[in-house]
């Protein structure tokens, strides 16, 4: 099997084969729960030495690797929510030392995520606190929610402004103004002698009957019941610690049991987690068939075009010769471009030159393809750094 990272005499557009990346999955990575005696549902999410695997494609520094996880775990365990075929994905984008932080989840469990952090304002940051909390390193911006079923289905999408010191206290806060719902976040991601292990606790206050039964009228007997089995959950789930959120040797129903073993708990079936970038060369052939011929070119060194996914930290190498790209009149080239660009499914955008950086899956648009693969999510903001970009064949070498 030819490496899909390097040309090879099997056509790019065949070439849908996982990259030299970890396989590597957790069976109980997220553990679903309810309580019979209330109206509260949840999730535990340990992501176990998934974490390890996913912080360490780059070397970040500890706080950013540290925030990444967090949002591994949060995105994982809101994810695990929903009913859905695709994709769920949580982007922050602010004006601060880490301007873009991106976790998604599949319906499978498949996770990926990518922080992008300035060195000199992390720096800087960080000497004021070492332990510096989300709102510390991403600054002034938005908090976005999407869940993408594909092209064939509306896509939903929750954006509010940055509010609250932690990544946890920003989701509670998009939960109260966007959904009205009221939650419980608790996070947590350390390196520990085992590496890094990332946890996330989500609990839902809902109707009896888990939303199938209506709420009781305000003011009743059972109403006032119902915010009573709230509140004793709340504070019982405040009890619950970092160590246990990240010990591997206490199972999740453990914790559980320890926390609601007197209110009922019910344990639905675990769901598993695994790593999940989705590139291949494929897919990446499909976004160079968009570009003009003379962006190409201008991409091109030494007869080489090279793509770095930042999700999983690996370079691409294509050779130019075997690019074919639109033509003068912004249509795709002939023969296996052609197809390759066709199969991408994706949308059109108004051609630029000398594109900076490459993206898929949930990013802005900033290649402008006429056709590229990426779905242009979300709109409102444009500029920094994608999880996909073009680099030139020698700086991807290091020389």
């Amino acid at each position: 099997m030819p490496d899909p990272t390097l040309p090879s005499a099997t056509p790019d557009f065949l070439q849908h084969d996982r990259p030299p990346v970890p396989d590597l999955a957790v069976p109980r990575g997220v553990q679903p729960f309810h309580l019979q005696a209330g109206p509260v549902r949840g999730r535990l999410i340990r992501l176990g030495p998934l974490a390890e695997v996913l912080l360490t494609r780059h070397e970040n520094h500890p706080a950013v690797a540290r925030l990444l996880g967090q949002a591994l775990a949060l995105t994982a365990g809101l994810a695990a929510a929903l009913k859905y075929r695709g994709s769920f994905s949580l982007q922050a984008k602010g004006d601060g030392a880490v301007p873009m932080l991106l976790a998604d989840c599949t319906e499978a469990g498949a996770l990926r995520g990518y922080a992008r952090a300035e060195p000199a304002a992390l720096a800087a940051a960080l000497a004021v606190d070492a332990e510096a909390e989300a709102a510390a390193l991403l600054g002034q911006g938005y908090l976005a929610f999407t869940c993408d079923q594909g092209p064939e289905m509306d896509r939903y999408q929750g954006i509010v402004a940055i509010e609250g010191a932690t990544l946890a206290d920003m989701t509670g806060h998009y939960f109260r103004t966007s959904e009205q719902l009221r939650t419980h976040v608790r996070l947590a991601c350390a390196h520990t002698p085992a590496g890094w292990r990332a946890s996330a606790f989500i609990m839902e206050r809902v109707a009896v009957g888990g939303g199938i039964a209506p709420e009781a009228a305000e003011g009743s007997p059972e109403e006032e019941a119902q915010e009573e089995a709230w509140r004793t959950a709340l504070a019982l789930a405040g009890t619950l610690t970092e160590a246990e959120m990240l010990d591997d040797a206490l199972p999740p129903d453990q914790v559980l049991h320890r926390l609601f073993h007197a209110e009922g708990l019910a344990l639905d079936r675990p769901r598993p987690l695994s790593y999940g970038c989705r590139c291949s060369r494929a897919r990446l052939a499909g976004v160079l068939a968009g570009f003009p011929e003379e962006d190409l070119d201008h991409m091109a060194e030494a007869g080489a075009i090279t793509m770095t996914c930042e999700f999983c930290n690996l370079d691409f190498c294509f050779d130019r010769a075997e690019i074919r790209g639109m033509d003068a009149g912004g249509s795709a080239g002939g023969g296996l471009s052609r197809y390759i660009l066709g199969a991408a499914g994706c949308h059109g955008t108004k051609p630029r030159r000398q594109p900076a950086v490459h993206s898929i899956g949930v990013l802005p648009c900033r290649h402008g393809a006429p056709r590229c693969c990426c779905r242009c999510w979300p709109r409102p903001a444009a500029g920094g750094a994608m999880p996909f970009r073009r680099r030139s064949a020698r700086s991807a070498s290091g020389t």
